[in-house]
């Protein structure tokens, strides 16, 4: 996904959880985000499963709150 996120010139992060899930923030103009929600949903990581992808808390904002698009440890 960080791959595909700076690709589409997204910022934000993305960590795995200890539940085998993947939670992140994800920044940039709306198209872009939504093609990003869409890569998750369907391809994902090569070593990836996805069973159900959930996208809360979407907000307009004015500035980018991030420089890169990093995976924390």
């Amino acid at each position: 996904s960080q791959g595909e996120a700076k690709r589409l010139g997204l910022v934000g992060w993305v960590q795995n959880t200890s539940h085998g899930t993947v939670q992140g923030q994800m920044q940039g103009p709306a198209d872009r985000v939504r093609e990003l929600q869409e890569w998750l949903r369907k391809v994902g990581s090569p070593q990836s499963r996805i069973s159900r992808a959930e996208f809360t808390n979407e907000k307009k904002i004015v500035a980018l709150e991030h420089t890169d698009f990093q995976i924390l440890k």
